[in-house]
């Protein structure tokens, strides 16, 4: 029996709790079960400092502040998923903190997530079946996907297979990135590397696949959007704060732009009082494009060997799924 205690909080784990408990029982390991829709916001995790030893999250804001109550007990936290950008990194260092997360765990259902944004834009597909059900005989102009170009910002693991997915539907792909992408790749899929000015001029979707960070914190602003064509639609899979959401709304409504699919918002879940909630050209989802039960599952696992892991307990004989 180890004592340890963890504080458990990811939003995808907890419906499959009662089959984890076993095994956490079996390590010695009890548990805190805050009630949580989305995430802990700081004064949440304040309350439960230095109750717990370790912690396996969703998207919950580790500040400075939270680390710094939570030390010396807490020694781990193991994301679900893969993003960190909510967790300060360096506060966590300082206090000795480990952090552990699933690469590369989603790459592949958000990248056809972004293809499906694509498809419904380009051959109207929602507009369309939206007409027919309402007694209409709409038969709404569309695109090919060959006709249209698409502009990548982030080019890594889910930048490139959104690129190899969009180049099988012969798509031009344009690409930004802070740091130099792998020439055999650009070899492989024809991709044309430009800065990100250009980039927003000469597509006709613009696909956000970057982490957040502070090079990109409101990337997408009133000056940015303003750069795209007003026949363009912006795609967010990333991060809710890439985007500024006012800049956004005013960008839509004025026509600067002419669509958004979003999954991520700046405040989640989006609020009632969202403008985009309003507009006909956008389409939204609640941060769901990992969406994939076998991916689910397998970070489930790996999220859990993580906080073994972090706490220092040998795990050999868990069984993980192939």
């Amino acid at each position: 029996m180890t004592g340890y205690t963890v504080l458990l909080s990811a939003p995808y784990i907890i419906p499959s709790l009662e089959r984890f408990k076993p095994l956490f029982e079996k390590y010695g390991i009890d548990l805190i079960l805050p009630k949580v829709v989305e995430r802990l916001v700081e004064e949440e995790l304040l309350k439960y400092a230095g109750q717990f030893d370790g912690a396996i999250c969703g998207d919950d804001q580790y500040t400075a502040r939270v680390l710094e109550a939570c030390a010396p007990r807490l020694k781990v936290i193991s994301k679900w998923g893969t993003g960190i950008d909510s967790i300060d990194a360096e506060a966590a260092a300082r206090f000795g903190v480990k952090i552990y997360r699933t690469l590369n765990a989603f790459t592949l259902p958000v990248a056809d997530t972004v293809l499906g944004c694509i498809l419904a834009f380009a051959r109207r597909l929602p507009w369309m079946y939206a007409e027919v059900k309402s007694g209409q005989w709409a038969k709404l102009p569309a695109k090919a996907l060959h006709e249209c170009a698409l502009g990548v910002v982030g080019v890594g693991n889910v930048g490139k297979a959104v690129v190899r997915r969009a180049r099988a539907f012969g798509m031009t792909v344009l690409g930004n990135d802070i740091v130099e992408i792998d020439h055999v790749f650009i070899a492989e899929t024809g991709i044309r590397m430009i800065n990100l000015e250009t980039l927003l001029a000469d597509s006709d979707f613009v696909s956000l696949n970057c982490d957040l960070n502070p090079t990109s914190f409101h990337l997408m602003n009133m000056q940015t959007l303003a750069q795209m064509k007003p026949t363009a639609v912006l795609i967010n899979t990333a991060r809710g704060p890439v985007v500024d959401e006012d800049a956004l709304a005013i960008a839509l409504q004025s026509g600067k732009i002419a669509g958004a699919a979003l999954d991520v918002f700046e405040t989640e879940p989006l609020p009632d009082d969202s403008p985009l909630k309003k507009m006909d050209n956008v389409l939204l989802a609640p941060h769901n494009a990992n969406s994939s039960p076998a991916a689910w599952e397998r970070v489930h696992w790996n999220t859990i060997h993580n906080l073994l892991s972090g706490l220092g307990i040998p795990d050999t004989n868990l069984m993980t799924p192939q």
